[in-house]
């Protein structure tokens, strides 16, 4: 039962988020509007608002669908499995990434979510290195798959992607994964004992071993 409370409060907030992206996508729509001069306009004042507002701003339904699987998939396993930092994590990565962005980008408009995609991303697999868990690393390398070019996107390739963006983002994400190490599930892995047990301090100079003798049984350890 506290299982599944954890788990239906880690879906609410990623799900407001995801309606308030999708909401402010079809407003722009439906009044023929283009919200990108509220994206991040790299070292000009007016460019400053972009650190908070750009994220929520997206080119098109497409780019903004590209983002909110991913998007919404990494925000609900941090607010699950980091409920106690997850707020922190979450506006961190947020706040880090675009200030960096603004400081050093290039000068344009940078829009979307994909930085923190890239920042959310990185964090649950440098995390899930640093605690030895293998449902983060297997979250992770799930959502390399289902976003494509996660990885390429760090490179300059398209100058139409915001490819700063996704460096920092991604950087600013294994920042906070040694931040917040202390966070976050316990160790999967197991140590298991061998199966064969040397018994020869059970047999005295080659005599024969007593069948109703009782043997200590061999302990099981787990590491948390």
């Amino acid at each position: 039962m506290e299982e599944k409370r954890k788990f239906y409060h880690s879906l609410v907030f990623p799900a407001f988020f995801l309606l308030l992206i999708w909401t402010i996508k079809i407003t722009e729509f439906a009044l023929e509007l283009n919200f990108a001069y509220l994206g991040l306009s790299p070292l000009k004042m007016e460019g400053l608002k972009g650190i908070l507002l750009s994220p929520m701003i997206h080119a098109d339904f497409k780019h903004l669908f590209d983002n909110s699987i991913p998007l919404f998939f990494l925000s609900v396993a941090i607010f699950y499995f980091y409920r106690p930092v997850a707020y922190r994590v979450f506006f961190l990565i947020w706040l880090i990434t675009g200030l960096i962005v603004w400081l050093t980008a290039r000068p344009a408009y940078h829009i979307g979510a994909s930085g923190l995609v890239y920042g959310f991303a990185s964090f649950v697999f440098i995390s899930g290195i640093i605690r030895n868990n293998i449902n983060l690393l297997a979250i992770s390398l799930l959502v390399v798959f289902l976003y494509g070019g996660l990885i390429w996107g760090i490179f300059p390739y398209d100058f139409r992607v915001s490819w700063e963006s996704h460096l920092v983002g991604g950087l600013s994400g294994v920042a906070m994964a040694f931040y917040f190490r202390s966070y976050g599930p316990p160790s999967t892995k197991k140590i298991w004992p061998d199966d064969e047990e040397d018994d020869e301090d059970e047999i005295e100079y080659g005599a024969a071993e007593d069948p109703n003798d009782p043997k200590e049984e061999s302990p099981y350890y787990t590491s948390d």
